[in-house]
């Protein structure tokens, strides 16, 4: 009777473990990209710090409101699809040359994800200065069994895509290509 009893609370635990397994819902990722761009840090940083610009040098960007100041500034981007990105300031360290910034809003036709916290970086390199982009996301469906569109591949190949275009844009809008 021990044995039988054992055995099906060897069983019960074994399933209660897997349908826990199952049901984890989303797990973070992270995109991190960089760019050498032929000009010093300090010249770089100076557009990268103002989180305004942005406008100016991210072609997806088609028009930038900021508000507020200091801790409690916020940007509203509105993309070329027609979605909108809200972002409030964590930090600007001018001695790391680092921008920290995190999502307010969920806006599926912006990017396909839940949250996302960023930093940009500007460091000297061989040539001039890399600038690496690092993003921290969830995927927009936080679900068990999210559709292919709000998935964790879509979250990351859209931030990806959108984190590249924003790093070749301020390349271009700096070396004045």
């Amino acid at each position: 009777m021990a044995i039988k009893l054992r055995s099906v609370l060897v069983m019960a635990a074994v399933f209660a473990c897997a349908n826990t397994a199952s049901a984890h819902g989303p797990t973070p990722q992270k995109v991190d990209e960089k760019i050498t761009i032929a000009a010093p840090p300090a010249d770089v940083w100076k557009i990268v710090k103002d989180f305004g610009s942005i406008g100016g040098w991210h072609p997806s960007v088609t028009n930038v409101k900021v508000e507020g100041t200091g801790s409690d500034t916020t940007r509203t981007l509105t993309l070329k699809s027609g979605g909108t990105l809200i972002d409030s300031l964590d930090a600007i360290d001018d001695k790391a040359m680092e921008i920290d910034y995190r999502l307010q809003n969920e806006d599926f036709t912006a990017l396909p994800v839940s949250s996302y916290s960023m930093a940009i970086t500007v460091q000297p390199a061989a040539g001039g200065s890399e600038v690496e982009w690092i993003s921290r996301l969830y995927r927009f469906d936080t679900g068990n069994e999210p559709p292919d569109d709000k998935n964790d591949e879509a979250a990351v190949k859209a931030s990806t895509d959108y984190i590249k275009a924003g790093l070749a844009g301020l390349k271009a809008k700096v070396e004045g290509k």
